[in-house]
């Protein structure tokens, strides 16, 4: 093989080597910006919910199912003498 052979082959493996670094750092900003924009969201749906847990919490309360049971349902606890027991 002549040297300039030599050389020209190692210039090109030197050319394509520069572009695959450049490639692969060009993918990883790009990998990175993504996984920015996830990190985000994923905060974002983690607040949104614990709000809705808090939200369900409070449409759960005990009180609060009495409350509606007597204001819109008109329900109330029975009397002594509405009382039925059945025995087996």
């Amino acid at each position: 093989m002549s040297l300039r052979l030599v050389l020209t082959v190692l210039v090109a493996a030197n050319v394509v080597t520069a572009l695959a670094v450049v490639h692969a750092r060009h993918r990883h900003r790009q990998l990175f910006v993504e996984l920015t924009a996830l990190e985000r969201a994923r905060d974002e749906l983690n607040i949104d919910f614990g709000r809705l847990q808090l939200e369900q919490a409070t449409w759960a309360e005990s009180n609060r199912i009495d409350q509606v049971a007597r204001d819109r349902l008109g329900m109330r606890f029975p009397e002594a003498d509405e009382t039925v027991v059945v025995r087996p």
